[in-house]
């Protein structure tokens, strides 16, 4: 089993250290099911000994896939509700990647077969999220903690703005699926605002209405 991990419209990924057959090819983090434990359990379990933190199992993908003689491999959607993933004996490195970097990792064959579904989740997740915009980073940090305190997924990254060369002129971002009207309560209170998208969708075109009255049918 294995947990797609999304965060702010990514996906984890960990490279793995051994066998030699798998060393330096990417994996969804996991493990196996222990004798008397669920699926969710097992996994929560797996991932906090590879990568030192807490996720928590919203859903299972239906797929299996066959990765060895009466083994088979199930990916879960997961989030991450505690510290940031840290790579242990099994893992050297870890990335967060968008739907447009999936291709960029040498992945485990098994676990490509996740991808085009994860393609499309990770998609659908990008073009809901909402950006909130502060100077200090402390308070990005305070606004994400209180948006993922409310069960929301948020993540903080550092603005770069064309034509700055000063990082303290360059803005703090916080990337949250949460909805518009709790992102702009929080940012209220750390005079933060809203990043709104530079092509909003064109507005419906007017109605094209009569311009003299309708006959009625009676009216001959």
């Amino acid at each position: 089993m294995g947990a797609a991990i999304i965060r702010g419209g990514q996906v984890l990924a960990a490279r793995r250290t051994n066998p030699v057959a798998a060393a330096g090819r990417w994996e969804f983090p996991g493990g196996k099911v222990e004798i008397g434990e669920s699926w969710s359990d097992a996994l929560v379990r797996e991932v906090a000994e590879e990568l030192s933190c807490t996720i928590e199992v919203l859903d299972w993908f239906p797929e299996f896939v066959e990765v060895g003689e009466g083994q088979t491999l199930r990916i879960a959607h997961a989030r991450l509700i505690y510290a940031e993933p840290v790579p242990g004996t099994d893992h050297d490195q870890v990335r967060w990647l968008g739907p447009d970097l999936l291709d960029e990792v040498d992945w485990l064959e098994a676990d490509r077969v996740f991808l085009p579904k994860l393609h499309g989740l990770l998609s659908g997740a990008t073009a809901t999220l909402v950006r909130g915009i502060v100077f200090d980073e402390d308070d990005a940090h305070q606004v994400a903690a209180g948006i993922i305190s409310a069960g929301y997924q948020a993540d903080v990254t550092r603005e770069r703005l064309a034509g700055e060369d000063d990082d303290a002129d360059h803005p703090w971002a916080v990337v949250t699926d949460a909805p518009m009207i709790l992102v702009e309560l929080a940012l209220d209170r750390v005079d933060g605002w809203l990043e709104l998208p530079e092509n909003p969708l064109p507005a419906s075109a007017p109605l094209d209405l009569p311009a003299a009255p309708r006959r009625r049918k009676d009216e001959n």
